[in-house]
């Protein structure tokens, strides 16, 4: 019967992390500035949407999901980040390590599939109006939304659970924050079982969602070539912003996947710790940015909530 992992060390290294002697506290103020403009930008575009009546339809809902994914995976990294930024030596113990290793994962899970939902969306609302409100309504947003979150929590305890039962011939893991693949890569014992399973699991992670995404879009522009230049504007602006979140992502996590799994000396350590997190920091503070400002009715409704609390003080 294989140990487990913390019966063998107390705790994880987490060996990226660069000298940065007094130049820490620097660092610790931009993070928690960026932390706080991540929490600030995301949580006002949630309340609004909550808050406003007319704001409660599907498209808006998914929004909503999409928005409070973001806050998820950045409070699972930024606080974290910022206590080993005040350390000189950089440990996590490893119920706090896996815990933030399911926190990470799910969230990429749900990012991926919320933005095939909003995508299907669009196809519906582009491509077969007639048929949106039969096949789309509020309700039915929420029960796809709780349903993407629902999955993508159970579909990664299996992943973990094969993690968590391996016995481990180090623990210095070379990342700034807990990696499953990583931690895999320590194991003293066979883990073909959880390497299989893991490729599997980005798969369904990536892919799976990933082909209806482009399914929906490629539908999307062959109807738009045949409509009339307003319709196509149109479709374009609601469109646009989805696909900028969906290159943005899925650039950062396939980065991430494949630098955890290749020979990445060639690289400077700056820009390996830099990518590493990106599709951890750009993501939720460009998203609400995009929508805000591409979306006239959450612009609107920003400005209006806005100027309603200015004129009640």
């Amino acid at each position: 019967m294989p140990l487990n992992s913390s019966s063998v060390f107390s705790y994880f290294v987490l060996a990226a992390y660069l000298p940065a002697g007094n130049l820490r506290y620097l660092c610790f103020a931009a993070t928690a500035l960026l932390y706080g403009a991540i929490v600030l930008l995301n949580s006002s575009i949630i309340a609004v949407i909550c808050l406003r009546r007319s704001l409660h339809r599907p498209v808006y809902l998914f929004l909503c999901s999409l928005f409070a994914n973001e806050l998820y995976g950045s409070t699972a990294l930024f606080p974290f980040l910022l206590l080993q930024l005040l350390q000189e030596l950089h440990t996590v113990t490893p119920p706090l390590c896996f815990l933030q290793i399911f926190c990470l994962y799910t969230y990429a899970q749900v990012e991926f599939c919320n933005l095939a939902l909003m995508s299907y969306d669009r196809y519906l609302a582009i491509c077969c109006p007639l048929l949106y409100n039969s096949h789309m309504s509020p309700s039915k947003a929420l029960v796809f939304i709780a349903a993407v979150w629902c999955y993508s929590f159970l579909k990664f305890v299996v992943t973990l659970s094969l993690n968590v039962r391996l016995r481990l011939c180090s623990n210095v893991i070379d990342s700034l924050y807990c990696h499953n693949y990583l931690i895999a890569k320590l194991a003293c014992t066979d883990a073909t079982v959880n390497n299989v399973y893991g490729l599997v699991g980005t798969v369904l992670t990536v892919l799976v969602p990933l082909a209806p995404t482009v399914v929906s879009y490629l539908r999307i522009l062959r109807v738009c070539r045949s409509a009339s230049p307003g319709a196509r504007r149109k479709a374009v602006g609601t469109c646009a912003p989805q696909l900028v979140s969906l290159l943005n992502f899925s650039f950062g996590c396939c980065f991430e996947i494949l630098q955890s799994r290749f020979d990445r000396a060639a690289l400077p350590a700056g820009l390996r710790v830099a990518l590493s997190l990106y599709f951890l920091l750009i993501p939720p503070l460009l998203n609400p940015l995009m929508y805000g400002l591409q979306m006239s009715h959450i612009r609107w409704s920003c400005k209006e909530v806005l100027l309603r609390r200015v004129g009640t003080k």
